[in-house]
């Protein structure tokens, strides 16, 4: 009986294991610049020519290699960051050397050469896997590798390439990544002989941001800074105004290396909740230390994935990280802080009796503080703020300690009662005021069934809601949250809201409720406010969560900086 099984030769092994490294030319691009930055370079340059289909090049300022280390390295198998397979666990370089070199080699005209600056460098030249050439080579500390016709010996693979510019695009979104990851860097991409990317070493990471996503996106970000126990998270987040349903960019990085992950990104999501329209779609940039052991990289041939060992507490952790960056200031200004303390001494944060827990958003306006559960110094205006404007009936207005602040009063009073609205529901129905004579309101059949489906809801809002015949529905009490509340206005307009579903999306249906039930309830623009009103709007507003934003994802709070008034008026 004739054999079956055989022994591949060396060079189909090594073309089959370039298959699961070198999918195309950004993977070659990928692990060349990855090995740079393990061998500690400050600058990589980067060329390449048809996408990198004609010629890939990647020279770099490491630490080099003398000749025995550049002829090992193209060796399978060959590493130079695991000794054992318990080094596997933990693993926190990227390669340095020797892992996709040979597997490049193997489907590639390539050139090595390298110098450790200790006397003469050395220069290797592969053909298809095999070593043709080692010779000496008068070059500075570093490294170059230059691949030429990729996949010319595996026809198969090279058919599946895609043009020139698709492939161009892969790279530089591949150098891009790696650019983010390591702002110390400073990367250098030229493609076909243009310069498409050109970063500088030692960059911050919103300059970095800057350059390779652009100033439109990049000055729109707010930066996170999180941490718990062992793990950090930075990075920066887009803010809730601004986010679409389409365009958006999203980066993880673990320990400084990209990765993928759709469970992270939806725990990000869910830190905008009640912040952001439902359905659009926020730019990110995470970045997550945390401890080598807790996390195992090698999931992935590629190392696209990673493995945690409490993904239930990492992706809480990434929550609470995006939730803590949207509760500040910066989340809705150029400039500003939950706490600066301004000229004369004057805190700006929010009072220390005006807490989540006080139920800001009713009785907000009520005369009498105690009704609200705050203190009279938590409202009085001279206890808190400086003296407190009103624009055309619509915007507060007040001198924060870096330039002009403007709250939306519609938008703060939306923030305030939602919060307060879930924080009740959670915990128990809310207080109603009965009526002496029911009110009647006519509906239509999606309203009668809106009415319905949110019945327990609405009783647990305050909203005591009956047949009366027909199309036709009684009040018999309902809620009192601030004395300008127009008790048939905003059931009916809330009814009409649910039943037509503008506030579809939400994925909580009681968050859905509370959305439509402050939008609707909250003090409209162009309602004048007394100075002890605007006062005890802006104290609970800045007592919320989420200060900046309103349940539709529109700020509420513009700071004008002193610096663009100056500018302005040609102070600077």
């Amino acid at each position: 009986m004739p054999r079956r099984i055989q022994i591949l030769p060396d060079t189909v092994a090594d073309q089959i294991a370039a298959g699961e490294v070198v999918e195309r030319p950004a993977s070659a691009v990928k692990e060349l610049v990855e090995n740079a930055i393990d061998a500690g370079a400050t600058r990589i340059r980067i060329e390449l020519e048809q996408g990198g289909k004609t010629r890939i090049e990647v020279s770099d300022d490491g630490c080099g290699m003398g000749r025995e280390d550049a002829v090992l390295a193209l060796d399978r198998h060959a590493t130079s960051k695991i000794r054992s397979a318990a080094d596997l666990i933990g693993v926190r370089s990227f390669g340095f050397r020797g892992e996709a070199l040979p597997a490049i080699a193997s489907v590639s005209r390539l050139r090595l050469a390298t110098c450790d600056g200790e006397g003469v460098g050395t220069e290797v030249e592969v053909n298809g896997g095999r070593i043709e050439r080692v010779a000496d080579v008068a070059r500075q500390r570093g490294t170059s590798v230059s691949v030429q016709s990729l996949f010319f010996n595996t026809p198969a693979r090279r058919k599946f390439l895609r043009s020139a510019s698709s492939e161009s695009r892969a790279s530089w979104e591949a150098v891009a990544t790696i650019a983010l990851a390591h702002p110390a860097v400073g990367i250098e991409l030229y493609l076909d002989g243009r310069s498409r990317l050109v970063v500088p070493p030692g960059q911050a990471l919103d300059e970095r941001l800057d350059a390779v996503w652009g100033s439109s996106l990049a000055r729109g970000l707010v930066p996170v800074a999180y941490a718990a126990g062992a793990f950090e998270i930075t990075g920066f987040i887009q803010r809730p105004a601004d986010a679409q349903p389409t365009g958006r960019r999203t980066q993880l990085f673990i320990n400084g290396r990209p990765f993928r992950d759709n469970f992270l990104v939806r725990a990000a999501e869910a830190g905008y909740r009640s912040a952001i329209h439902p359905g659009d779609r926020p730019s990110l940039l995470l970045s997550i230390r945390a401890p080598a052991e807790d996390v195992d990289v090698n999931v992935h041939p590629a190392k696209l994935e990673v493995r945690f060992r409490d993904r239930i507490g990492v992706e809480r952790m990434v929550e609470e990280a995006v939730r803590d960056a949207l509760g500040k200031l910066e989340a809705a200004a150029q400039v500003g802080a939950t706490s600066v303390e301004a000229e004369g001494g004057r805190s700006w944060a929010p009072p220390a009796d005006a807490q989540a827990g006080d139920d800001p958003g009713f009785a907000l306006f009520a005369p009498d503080a105690t009704q609200s559960g705050a203190t009279e110094s938590a409202i009085r205006p001279e206890a808190t703020w400086e003296p407190v404007f009103q624009l055309f009936n619509t915007y507060l207005v007040y001198q924060g300690p870096e330039g002009v602040v403007f709250v939306d009063q519609h938008s703060a009073h939306e923030r305030v009662i939602y919060e307060s609205v879930m924080r009740r529901l959670e915990t128990g129905g809310l207080p109603a005021q009965r009526l002496l004579l029911p009110l009647t309101l006519d509906l239509n059949d999606e309203e009668l069934d809106a009415v319905e489906a949110y019945a327990g809801s609405l009783e647990r809002v305050g909203f005591e809601v009956s047949s009366f015949g027909g199309r036709t529905v009684a009040l018999h009490a309902v809620p009192s949250p601030h004395p300008r509340f127009d008790a048939a206005r905003c059931f009916r307009e809330m009814i009409a809201d649910l039943a037509r579903g503008r506030f579809g999306g939400w994925a909580n249906r009681l968050e859905r409720f509370a959305a439509t039930y402050a939008c609707r309830a909250a003090v409209k623009g162009g309602e004048s406010l007394d100075e002890r009103e605007r006062a005890a709007l802006l104290a609970r507003l800045f007592a919320c969560s989420l200060p900046p934003h309103d349940v539709h994802g529109r700020a509420t709070i513009v700071q004008l900086p002193r610096e663009e008034l100056e500018r302005r008026f040609g102070r600077r």
